[in-house]
């Protein structure tokens, strides 16, 4: 159950980082790829009690995981957009898309599973377990956090 929650939870955070990063310039803001994974980096490092050799070779696995994830995405986004855009989409057009969009999640478990195996090398149970809290934990905080400055723009 937290292994596919874990799943839907990048999944989603994937999707929405290429949503921020898509209105960016729509609405007069920009998504600061690297502040973020900046700000997401030490929060895990806090959170999880990283140590300095630990963070040295954790991290960057992290962020190639996350790259990995947002690239087997991108079909799945750009059908899916396509498919907003269309006049009249068929059920081809909708079953693409889904079949689509199925395989990506099905190559994010295997990307999963793969760097989990990695982090395991790397960190102990109890910290590859504070370590999935601390990302949701974040995402949670980053996404309140668009909310608020969503809230605070219409109020202008």
């Amino acid at each position: 159950m937290d292994r596919i929650f874990f799943i839907t939870f990048v999944a989603v955070s994937v999707l929405f980082s290429s949503n921020v990063l898509a209105q960016g310039d729509k609405q007069q803001r920009h998504f600061d790829k690297e502040a973020y994974q900046a700000k997401k980096n030490a929060f895990i490092t806090a959170e999880v009690g990283l140590t300095p050799e630990e963070a040295a070779a954790f991290i960057p696995l992290c962020n190639e995981l996350q790259e990995k994830m947002f690239d087997v995405g991108r079909e799945c986004r750009k059908l899916t957009k396509d498919l907003k855009h269309k006049q009249s989409p068929t059920e081809t057009d909708y079953s693409k898309v889904n079949d689509e969009c199925i395989g990506v999640k099905l190559r994010e478990a295997a990307l999963e599973k793969e760097y989990y195996e990695k982090f395991k090398k790397i960190l102990s149970a109890e910290k590859l377990y504070k370590y999935r809290r601390a990302e949701y934990k974040f995402a949670r905080s980053f996404m309140k956090g668009s909310d608020n400055k969503k809230e605070e723009n219409k109020k202008r």
